[in-house]
């Protein structure tokens, strides 16, 4: 865990993390003009492996709204790359 993280428990003794509004902040980047956050970065919060987390969505896809995710561009790899999002385009997978 991060240093902006912390451990709890619920009700039901299940963990529960908590953070600080800056450590998702940093995570949402504009993209289409819209506010997103990127599968590893979501995957990192539940403390999967992105791939379990997309194979979760295209599992359940009926428990998400249409526009919940979608494939980055060649050109938005790019970006993401520049800005340093993303480690490199050998890391990411484009279909």
């Amino acid at each position: 865990m991060q240093g902006n993280e912390a451990m709890k428990t619920n009700d039901d003794t299940n963990p529960v993390i908590s953070l600080a509004p800056d450590a998702i902040k940093s995570k949402i980047y504009l993209i289409r003009s819209q506010q997103v956050m990127l599968d590893k970065d979501i995957a990192g919060l539940y403390e999967v492996k992105p791939i379990r987390l997309r194979e979760q969505v295209q599992r359940n896809i009926d428990r998400f709204p249409d526009d919940f995710m979608f494939q980055l561009s060649e050109s938005e790899v790019d970006f993401m790359v520049s800005q340093n999002a993303i480690p490199s385009r050998m890391k990411c997978s484009i279909n």
